[in-house]
């Protein structure tokens, strides 16, 4: 079954874009907050001003999750693309056009993995980084890569010539320890978000990652992400003001 999510000033969508008609079911998030949703999130902008939709995208970039709809300027909707929204409406989009437009986003994320879960590390493909909760780790492409291939087969050793071969693309073994440079820093980084455990040394030689039982992490709370924090602050009515005080 797809999921959606809805993001506006009201707690349900209007009948012309609610997708639970079409068989969707509907998401709210955990605890209201949108941290942890892997799917698309049909906003309603139309009250919003385009400095408030710019912002929204932006909270969220690549904003790949989201569909905006309500915006009838077509330049504000071809910028809002290019930001990386993954679809920019207008008002009179119908319902047979929304579903279509979402369903195919949703089969877009079915293609690559965008996501990993490592314990209470999540890894983002599109952001090239890695959270735990709101918190971003900064990783450096080559951190988030050993990362990402360790996280291949969780439990399992991945040795140097493997990293060498899948992360750094070169099949020779070179005269540097970038490898052991690049997995000391990223350890440094998982140890400022209290997961210095999560890579471990094989006795044998290379790394593997703590294959961890999910019900460990099953009680930490969910902690909202930058589009959650630009959510609670927004004011949803800001822009039929400006619209009132050009009369």
């Amino acid at each position: 079954m797809a999921y959606f999510g809805w993001v506006a000033d009201t707690s349900e969508p209007p009948e012309k874009w609610d997708l639970r008609l079409g068989g969707w079911q509907l998401c709210r998030g955990r605890d209201g907050c949108r941290a942890d949703c892997k799917h698309v999130l049909i906003c309603d902008v139309r009250s919003l001003t385009p400095a408030q939709r710019c912002g929204l995208a932006e909270a969220d970039r690549p904003a790949w999750r989201l569909i905006l709809v309500g915006v009838a300027d077509a330049a504000e909707r071809a910028s809002l693309l290019s930001m990386g929204c993954a679809e920019v409406l207008p008002d009179c989009a119908s319902m047979r056009e929304l579903s279509a437009r979402s369903q195919r986003v949703a089969e877009m994320f079915g293609l690559l993995p965008r996501w990993r879960t490592l314990g209470p590390i999540t890894l983002d493909l599109f952001h090239r980084d890695a959270r735990r909760g709101a918190r971003w780790l900064s990783l450096h492409p080559r951190e988030f890569g050993v990362l990402w291939r360790l996280a291949d087969n969780p439990g399992e050793r991945v040795t140097r010539g493997q990293l060498l071969k899948d992360v750094w693309r070169i099949s020779h073994e070179p005269e540097t320890n970038s490898v052991e440079v690049h997995v000391s820093r990223l350890r440094a980084k998982l140890a400022a978000a209290d997961c210095e455990t999560l890579i471990q040394t094989a006795p044998e030689g290379g790394y593997r990652i703590v294959n961890h039982t999910p019900f460990m992490f099953a009680q930490t709370p969910t902690q909202a992400d930058a589009l959650d924090n630009y959510l609670r602050d927004l004011d949803w009515h800001e822009g039929e003001k400006v619209k009132a005080s050009q009369f």
